[in-house]
């Protein structure tokens, strides 16, 4: 019964997230932004919202290392696996500011996550690694930074409109309806995240596997699916902005706003959540601005899509033969 909550749980996060994204794409598409700052926020923020909900019910119930494995799980699996299934799909070519400025913020919330969580020398001297409610405000306040860039590129992305609207447009969802696909998608990633941490800590204990490796890896890859279906389907559409913008949206949103929050309401111990993985973390986010910047012209084409899925592979292999 364990196993069938658990996906239950997955299944309610999914359609929860879903129908997030959907109404609050409705409400922005009102508002006539790019496709890029939709994928910044708006779908980035409904495609993150798992890992914010698992994260925060896993910290206020003291199981920080599945509060930040989740998150550390999920942006490796972001840029690793998504990036790279995408790209082997269909190659994805990105704008010039995609590389110049998106990308490298996501490298810097890596390395803001790597400085705090890497030992005693920023904190009071203890051994103890601990995300402290000052290392979460200045996650925060990193996060609000972040939005007010973003929505100052969204004044600027409204004066001239985007040229990748080949397909006719599609009758807009009233407002009454994106409301509520909004107040359900909510409902859902809340009642799903709260059954689905349940289970999966339920199920760690069991078999005698650490949160930490479970945040990593089950966790990460369950609340990645969202992110996961986004961007494919946007490569696919021809939505390369949204397809990247989602994973690097949702990157910065998980680490400054799910752990800053999280870290704010509970101070998080990285626990067994070494330095190795937070350097995999950083590693990762670089690799995915090198493959994009420097070996074909602002593309990710389907060789560096398979070296990015196997980069992934390598590294699950490694936390299963180190458990």
């Amino acid at each position: 019964m364990s196993i069938v909550y658990l996906i239950l749980g997955l299944v309610l996060i999914l359609a929860g997230a879903s129908l997030l994204t959907d109404g609050a794409s409705a409400l922005a598409r009102r508002w006539g932004v790019s496709d890029l700052v939709v994928g910044l926020t708006v779908v980035a923020f409904g495609t993150s919202a798992p890992e914010l909900v698992i994260s925060l019910l896993s910290a206020v119930r003291g199981n920080a290392e599945l509060a930040i494995g989740n998150v550390v799980g999920s942006n490796i699996f972001n840029v690793l696996v998504i990036i790279g299934i995408t790209a082997l799909v269909r190659p994805i070519k990105v704008e010039r500011s995609i590389l110049t400025s998106d990308i490298p913020l996501v490298l810097v919330s890596a390395l803001a996550l790597l400085a705090m969580g890497s030992g005693p020398w920023l904190g009071d001297g203890s051994a103890s690694r601990i995300l402290s409610r000052a290392d979460g405000i200045v996650l925060l306040l990193f996060f609000a930074i972040f939005m007010r860039y973003t929505f100052a590129r969204a004044k600027e992305g409204a004066e001239a409109p985007s040229g990748g609207g080949d397909a006719p447009q599609s009758a807009p969802m009233p407002m009454w309806k994106a409301c509520l696909w909004v107040a359900l998608g909510l409902a859902g990633l809340i009642f799903g995240g709260n059954l689905f941490v349940d289970r999966a800590s339920g199920i760690a204990r069991s078999l005698g596997v650490s949160d930490a490796i479970i945040g990593l890896t089950i966790v990460a890859a369950g609340t990645s699916l969202p992110e996961l279906a986004t961007s494919v389907v946007s490569a696919i559409k021809g939505k390369p902005g949204m397809a990247v913008g989602n994973v690097i949206g949702s990157n910065i949103f998980n680490i400054f706003l799910v752990l800053g929050a999280s870290a704010t309401v509970r101070p998080l111990s990285f626990g067994t959540i070494g330095e190795v993985d937070l350097l995999v973390l950083t590693g990762a986010c670089f690799l995915f601005w090198l493959t994009g910047a420097v070996f074909r012209k602002r593309t990710f084409t389907r060789p560096e899509g398979a070296i990015l899925t196997a980069s992934y592979i390598a590294y699950t292999i490694y936390l299963i033969a180190s458990a």
